[in-house]
């Protein structure tokens, strides 16, 4: 019985690890993109928050999951648009328009769920996963990471496909340059600012799957405020990451590991009062910063806005 008790747990605290931790690997993986090119984005949970919106709508409206992923990451390309125009190419404060990106998002969705939904909160029918064969037949293991929809497989992959570009690429080196020496990418003739808004705009695409994954996959319905600070977490990994998506991926792995507790703790039968666990992960944030916040690697430009002349 305990051992059967045991399994139960570590199956659904894996499970609950992927859906709490996918929509915070998209977001760090995105906001390191944008850190690298030299855009501190803190409008990254505005980002998230407009994508699980339209990301829901659409799959909701469509009945296709598919067209929920392309709403959710054209929402989230939609507000780093607005990022992209006041920070990159009018060269305002990151940090202001960031929140301000934020704080509107969650005033619009919340707004506009109101008018199309009033006070209902209509739930979308069950996702079929892709199992992988004999993977997903590993016991404990097999059916949590191995028996997921697509999405969680092709996010997974663009932690190797971001590893290759930082790395081997020419692109990887724009990004670095734009984040570290702008000016002298520029006098290499390359255009800063048009590296960085495709940063930004790639962050906005991933942040908004990462916000449809939490709204289709994750909940499966929408509700208002539901990022609930995921996108500041990502912030914190992208930042603590020091420019190693693989490291993204263990700080999601941690952090969702947080937030999945609460159900874990449920199945085994274990009393935890909820605010108690909802508080762990940013208990869990304060104390990887306090830990191994002084060791991370910014860049020189980081939050600095580029105008072409000037040194």
């Amino acid at each position: 019985m305990m051992e059967l008790l045991t399994q139960a747990f570590l199956t659904s605290l894996l499970v609950g690890v992927v859906a709490s931790g996918i929509p915070l690997l998209l977001a760090g993986l995105g906001e390191q993109i944008s850190e690298k090119a030299g855009v501190l984005n803190i409008g990254i949970e505005g980002m998230m928050l407009t994508g699980a919106y339209l990301g829901f709508y659409l799959a909701w409206q469509s009945n296709s999951l598919a067209l929920g992923f392309v709403g959710g990451a054209l929402g989230g390309m939609i507000t780093a648009a607005l990022m992209v125009i006041f920070c990159v190419w009018l060269g305002l404060n990151q940090i202001v328009i960031g929140i301000a990106l934020t704080l509107g998002a969650e005033g619009a969705t919340a707004l506009l769920h109101y008018i199309q939904f009033s006070r209902t909160y209509p739930r979308l029918g069950s996702i079929d996963p892709l199992p992988i064969p004999l993977l997903s037949d590993i016991p404990v293991i097999g059916h949590a990471l191995f028996n997921q929809p697509l999405i969680v497989y092709l996010s997974l992959a663009a932690i190797a496909l971001l590893s290759w570009i930082y790395r081997h690429s020419n692109l990887g080196l724009y990004l670095q340059a734009a984040g570290d020496k702008p000016a002298a990418l520029d006098s290499a003739g390359v255009d800063v600012l048009l590296i960085r808004s495709v940063a930004v705009m790639i962050t906005g695409l991933l942040a908004g799957l990462g916000g449809a994954y939490m709204a289709n996959v994750g909940a499966g319905l929408f509700v208002p405020f539901m990022t609930n600070g995921s996108g500041f977490i990502g912030i914190v990994l992208a930042m603590l990451a020091r420019g190693r998506p693989l490291w993204v991926l263990g700080g999601a792995a941690l952090f969702g590991c947080c937030l999945s507790l609460t159900t874990a703790l449920q199945v085994a039968g274990i009393d935890i009062p909820t605010d108690v666990i909802q508080m762990l992960p940013f208990a869990a944030v304060m104390l990887v910063l306090l830990l191994f916040g002084r060791h991370a690697r910014l860049p020189n430009a980081l939050g600095v806005a580029y105008i072409r002349g000037e040194r």
